[in-house]
């Protein structure tokens, strides 16, 4: 059974006063499987962004499903709904979301703390991950200390520590220098390769490149895909910019 399951969904937004409608997604279908590191891309207004809230539980569609994990996320009550996000999805974002005031360690330790975990499963959970990310020196600094590639690996440990279904990753590489981009990318990479599933939008062909597949959306619908199978990410970057292309002239998919 598929992760994660995304079946005709729809979103109409109404104008100031409700004037008129706007149609940001028309019918999207896609399924998402365990493991899988799945991009999303599309131009500017495509309705990436509509998608991405709609997944993180943070806007409801007009119609249609989402299914976690064999979870009708729309049934979900909505007192319930900060809970079940913070146990089953984590999220990167492209400005880091790091409060200041709080150290590398506290930030990640967060959604574990509004869980109300004892500390010692929470120290626990973050050794191995700190280890991985290569932050465990970096772990009792601020976040106006670091570097932002260093704070997008205290945001990838942070998504990382609830363990969660599905990661989310909204333009990670986005505030990034070409160095740190490429050094997040290859953590995402190895990550996915030990089993974590994610689902990153992007505007970036360098970061939809690492991905095993690809989706571009176009006119609120899923306009077509592209998966990886033996391409090397140099062959696979060439054949998602091809695809950019069609989708920027406006020619039928290919």
């Amino acid at each position: 059974m598929s992760l994660l399951e995304v079946s005709a969904l729809k979103k109409v937004y109404s104008t100031r006063f409700g004037g008129s409608k706007v149609e940001a997604l028309r019918d999207i279908n896609f399924r998402v499987e365990q493991g899988e590191y799945v991009a999303i891309m599309g131009e500017s207004g495509s309705g990436k962004t509509t998608l991405l809230n709609i997944l993180a539980a943070l806007d409801k569609p007009t119609s249609g499903r989402v299914i976690l994990d064999g979870k009708d996320m729309s049934k979900i009550k909505e007192s319930a709904v900060a809970t079940y996000r913070r146990n089953n999805l984590g999220f990167v974002f492209q400005d880091f979301n790091l409060l200041d005031t709080f150290t590398l360690a506290d930030n990640i330790y967060l959604p574990l703390v509004l869980a109300g975990r004892p500390y010692k499963e929470m120290h626990d959970r973050l050794a191995p991950i700190a280890s991985t990310l290569g932050i465990q020196k970096l772990l009792n600094k601020y976040p106006y200390e670091v570097s932002g590639g260093e704070k997008q690996r205290a945001a990838v440990a942070r998504a990382l520590i609830t363990e969660p279904r599905l990661i989310l990753a909204d333009e990670p590489t986005g505030a990034l220098d070409s160095r740190s981009s490429d050094e997040l990318l290859w953590l995402f990479s190895e990550v996915n390769r030990v089993g974590q599933t994610i689902l990153m939008v992007t505007h970036s062909i360098n970061a939809a490149s690492t991905a095993g597949r690809v989706l571009f959306i176009k006119d609120g619908v899923v306009f077509h895909q592209l998966y990886r199978g033996n391409s090397t990410n140099e062959q696979f970057y060439q054949k998602i910019s091809d695809t950019m292309v069609l989708l920027a002239t406006g020619r039928n998919r290919g």
